[in-house]
């Protein structure tokens, strides 16, 4: 299954990262990576049920590439078949509740925890963090 997607891995998860096109995928990607997550995939993400568990890989033309707008495409380390963690809908600042109920995104038949982001906030990768690291138990 391919999903409209970029792609990180935080804390040995992939993290996908959904949105509109010129939502901010690709932008908070690069803020992640740029405090230590990995690339898996931007844009689109392939996505397969293995064992119970849902992975996500990188199509083999676009893998190690990020678009980095007004710069272009840069290479990037990447890693790919890595069990996903977290789905983000990347949302206006405006419409991200203070306190969220649980949420989920179910791909597969297999529930991933769902969190709303604005992207362009300074504290956004800082959140992602703290999301991974609660699904952890840390």
């Amino acid at each position: 299954m391919l999903v409209h997607a970029t792609t990180i891995v935080l804390g040995g998860r992939a993290v996908l990262l959904c949105g509109a096109p010129g939502s901010g995928k690709s932008d908070l990607a690069l803020r992640a990576i740029d405090a230590g997550a990995v690339l898996l995939a931007d844009d689109q993400t392939a996505l397969s049920a293995e064992r119970g568990s849902l992975v996500a890989r990188c199509p083999e033309t676009i893998r190690g590439r990020l678009e980095v707008r007004g710069l272009g495409i840069v290479d990037l380390p990447w890693r790919d078949a890595v069990p996903v963690g977290l789905a983000v809908d990347l949302v206006p600042a405006e419409t991200v509740e203070r306190l969220p109920a649980a949420a989920e995104r179910i791909w597969l038949g297999i529930s991933i925890p769902l969190l709303r982001l604005a992207p362009f906030e300074a504290s956004s990768v800082v959140k992602l963090r703290l999301a991974v690291a609660r699904l952890k138990g840390e």
